[in-house]
C-alpha cells in the first residue's frame, strides 16, 4: 500500500470534492482518497500507484485540472 499526494485546481465546493473523490476512487487499486478543498491537496492511497496520466485523466473527467510539477 502506498500513498501519493497530488494538487488539483478549480475545486470550490463540496460537490467538487465529491466529483474528484468519485473519479479517483474508480481507478484500479485505489483504496482511499482524501481531498483538502482549501489547499487543493489530494491524497490517494492505493495497492498499486496509479500513473500520473491515469490520475490526470480522472481529474479531467471530474472537470478539474491536475497540477503537474
Amino acid at each position: 500500500m502506498s500513498t501519493t499526494l497530488w494538487t488539483v485546481t478549480g475545486m470550490t465546493c463540496g460537490h467538487c470534492v465529491a466529483a474528484v473523490t468519485a473519479e479517483l476512487s474508480s481507478l484500479a487499486g485505489v483504496t482511499s482518497v482524501g481531498v483538502d478543498l482549501a489547499t487543493g491537496a489530494v491524497t490517494v492511497t492505493a495497492a498499486l500507484d496509479p500513473t500520473p496520466d491515469a490520475v490526470a485523466a480522472a481529474i479531467d473527467e471530474a472537470g478539474y485540472a491536475l497540477v503537474r510539477t
